[in-house]
């Protein structure tokens, strides 16, 4: 993966009792390690393993933020359908 400084993420990940959980981060393989070790947030322990659904990249920390807010007010529904949505390479992206 090649990244460049200033980069921000929201990611989604798909816990092993098939529940999501939405974040930010600057490196979502870092994050995804963290929480598949149980260093990462209270909600993903006990939930592991994680699978990595869906990234989106932001310039601003401001903007990822904002949009992490968003995603977690989607229903579970939408969450399926973004993360299905990524599955077939129609949003989020390849990094």
């Amino acid at each position: 993966m090649t990244r460049t400084g200033g980069d921000h993420y929201v990611y989604v990940l798909e816990c092993a009792d098939g529940t999501f959980y939405t974040g930010y981060t600057t490196d979502p393989e870092r994050r995804v390690r963290e929480h598949d070790t149980g260093e990462g947030a209270k909600y993903t322990r006990g939930r592991t393993p994680v699978e990595l659904r869906h990234v989106e990249r932001f310039e601003s920390r401001s903007a990822a933020m904002s949009r992490e807010y968003e995603v977690k007010q989607l229903s579970r529904g939408e969450k399926e359908r973004l993360v299905e949505d990524t599955d077939a390479g129609a949003t989020g992206e390849t990094w």
